[in-house]
């Protein structure tokens, strides 16, 4: 279980050293030249540290609950067509779209248990990832996770208005656990879920954990 010291100093994502040593520098710089200028760059330092983190998570590990990929709010849970990309636009499924800001954690998790029978990149544009178009429009990639009932699962990890790189931490054919980690994406953006057999137990505007919230069950 985490100590209240893993709480204050959580795991930095390996994505977050070279951005760490980069913020420490300038921190520096700035310092010799103002030190009000130098504060502003500690707590830049401090930001950038929090964004990166990488906390344990402790999922359910139940095959009828879908948990969070994401941490953020949930900005969508509609019926809606599949995704044009991947030739589902005349498929309903059930969606759940939840957005990251700055301040949340980034690391995205797998909602299920099962094997990666896909993965698809998709370039786009950069608008703002709590908008409705930010799912066609904007850079993504998606991962369809085939779950231990045969049913595929898509996560969609969309780029947002500062977010300019997705980061993927998987490769088709792995097998996953419910909760382990897929990427993260860099730095505010969005993660949507599309699902079939299972019935969304959340509500607009709810606050997500990534690998702990339970979104769906069947």
């Amino acid at each position: 279980m985490p100590t209240k010291l893993d709480k204050i100093f959580p795991k930095l994502h390996d994505e977050g050293y070279k951005f760490l040593a980069i913020f420490v520098f300038v921190t520096i710089i700035l310092y010799f030249i103002s030190g009000f200028l130098g504060f502003i760059g500690l707590v830049l330092t401090v930001w950038c540290y929090y964004f990166f983190r990488d906390p344990e998570r402790f999922s359910i590990e139940d095959e009828n609950y879908l948990i969070s990929p994401a941490d953020g709010v949930v900005v969508q849970a509609l019926e809606t067509n599949g995704p044009k990309d991947l030739g589902l636009e005349n498929k309903k499924f059930k969606k759940i779209a939840i957005f990251m800001d700055v301040f949340d954690c980034h690391v995205n998790r797998s909602p299920c248990s099962g094997v990666v029978s896909d993965i698809f990149y998709k370039p786009g544009k950069f608008i703002n990832a709590s908008l409705d178009k930010a799912s066609e429009d904007n850079e993504r990639n998606y991962f369809k996770i085939k779950n231990n009932s045969g049913e595929e699962i898509i996560v969609v990890q969309i780029a947002g208005l500062i977010a300019r790189r997705i980061v993927t931490e998987i490769s088709k054919d792995q097998e996953l656990k419910q909760g382990s980690k897929i990427g993260m994406i860099r730095f505010g953006s969005r993660v949507d879920i599309y699902f079939e057999n299972y019935d969304p137990i959340v509500k607009l505007n709810q606050k997500t954990i990534a690998g702990e919230t339970l979104l769906a069950r069947k």
